[in-house]
This record gives structure tokens, sequence and C-alpha cells, in this order.
């Protein structure tokens, strides 16, 4: 299957920090893809390296096939909707909608103009006096107008009420469904990711944990309820993802490569939420679940 996005050690730094390093991903065509990480992980500087705004200090990026950096036969075919929604706040959407034409050749004035009227989005009234969530839906209508082949969005729903959250991407997925578009959505929100996404790509202290289709993902991880554990392989199992111990009993949430046969073990299933903590808390308190938009 076509990638729209591939990175092979792509690494970028900032003085002696690297905000991302030893970065390898595939994103298939197609996919709704999210892009999950603590703040400080890499999120942003990824994307920023995919829409040429910054530069590779090491490995590879192509989108489309192609580096993107000074390459717009690539850059015309991606939507970009930065965390803060950057719009020109003295404009109307409509004004956007025009100024968007005349800087873009594969534009659709009438799909942006469309989707906002669906909307009720006022067109005439300047986009700063308008409210979070209907500055974030111009947002995605004028990246949605350039009709991409992959459309990028970081945090796009942060800031929002659940409501506003929601129609936002409801408006999404109607897009996606109408166009084919691929989408890589970065978000902390696990339950908006949930509703959306078929695909994940986890990043934790600047490097990918994990990358795959998310049936595929929470198939091959299971939680083991059984004798505390003494470091002894476990049939089946090919990674201890996660682990909580008693004295006698240990749970363990772990990434099996074939059936888990040994009669000392339950098995139970997990869901998506369960596999993503057990990546990104590793080992830290239960407090930070909140943070992630679960409770603790």
């Amino acid at each position: 299957m076509e990638a729209v996005l591939e990175t092979d050690q792509l690494g970028k730094r900032y003085g002696r920090q690297w905000a991302l390093r030893d970065c390898t991903l595939r994103l298939p065509a197609g996919r709704i893809a999210a892009l999950v990480g603590p703040n400080g992980a890499g999120k942003s500087t990824l994307l920023h390296l995919a829409v040429g705004l910054s530069r590779p200090d090491a490995g590879v990026v192509r989108v489309l096939g192609e580096p993107p950096h000074h390459n717009p036969a690539v850059l015309a075919q991606v939507g970009f909707v930065a965390q803060d929604t950057p719009l020109y706040r003295d404009f109307t959407a409509t004004e956007l909608i025009t100024m968007g034409g005349r800087l873009n050749r594969r534009w659709d004035a009438t799909l942006a103009r469309t989707r906002l009227a669906d909307l009720g989005i006022p067109p005439g009234k300047p986009v700063g006096k308008l409210s979070g969530g209907q500055r974030a839906q111009v947002a995605l209508a004028l990246a949605l107008a350039k009709r991409p082949r992959l459309l990028l969005l970081d945090e796009p729903v942060a800031s929002l009420d659940p409501l506003a959250r929601r129609e936002f991407l409801q408006t999404l997925m109607g897009s996606v469904a109408d166009t084919g578009t691929s989408v890589l959505l970065s978000s902390h929100l696990l339950a908006d990711v949930e509703r959306v996404c078929d695909h994940l790509i986890v990043l934790h202290a600047a490097q990918v944990r994990l990358g795959g289709a998310v049936d595929d993902l929470v198939t091959a991880h299971r939680r083991l309820v059984g004798p505390r554990h003494d470091g002894a392989p476990i049939p089946g199992v090919a990674e201890i993802v996660r682990g909580s111990h008693t004295d006698r009993q240990s749970t363990l949430l772990v990434r099996t490569d074939g059936p888990v046969t040994d009669p000392l073990w339950t098995e139970h299933d997990v869901a998506l939420e369960d596999v993503i903590l057990a990546y990104l808390v590793d080992g830290e308190t239960q407090t930070n679940h909140a943070a992630w938009g679960v409770p603790a």
C-alpha cells in the first residue's frame, strides 16, 4: 500500500536537546491516524518536518514519496492546521477563501463556503470575533479547500468545548469519507482518538514507541493475571509492556506473538486506551492519567 508519510531515523535537534530522534514510521494512504504523546514528545516537531517548516538534523522524511522541504509540488498536496489555528483575525471567512484561491492552484472555494454555511458560521464576520470552535472550523475548511492528499492536524481540538470538538470531528470524518484524504491527527484526548482514528502512532521521549492499525494493535496486546512473575519467559509473549505486582500475583500488559498457553496465566482483552497508556505512562504515577482525558 502507498505511504503518504515515511520517516527513517528522523531527528531534529534544538541546541543540545533532541526534540525528535531515531523516528521511523510509515503511514499508509487512506488512514485517519492519531499521533499521540505527552507534551515534549516531538509531535509538533514531526508535523513541522512533514510540512517543510523545519529541516531534519538526521535521517529522512518523505511526504507522498518526496522530501517536503522547499518542494512546492508536494506541499500543494498537503493541508496543515497548526495548534493555534493561525488565521488573519481581521479577515472574514469570505476574504480568507478568496485569498486561498489566489495562493493555491487546486483550490475548491465552493467546498469551503458550503462547509461553513452548513455549520452556520457567518461569512462576513472577522474570524477574530468568532468562537474558538468556529475559528477551528474555518481553519479546517481552508485546509480541505486545497483538496489535499494528506491533511496534518496539530492538536486542533485541544482548546474546544466537548460540543465544538464533536462538531469538528464530525466535519473531519465527513470530509475524509467524501475525498479519501489521508489524515494525521495529533491529540492527547484518547476518547477522540478512539472515535475517529483507525491507525495509531505513539511518540514518547522523542521516539516512536508503537505504530500500526488500531485493530491490529489492540488484538496483539493482552492483560495477563497470574503468579508473581520472576522474569522467566512466558510462551506467546513477545514483550511485557507494563506490570504491577503484589507479594503473590502479577498483572501484566503484554504484546503477544502467539497464543498464551500457560494455564497459570488468565488472559483478558484490553482497550485501546489501556494500550496507549501502557506505552506512555511507563512506570509513572496514575495521577498523570488526568492529562490524557481519562480518569485516574
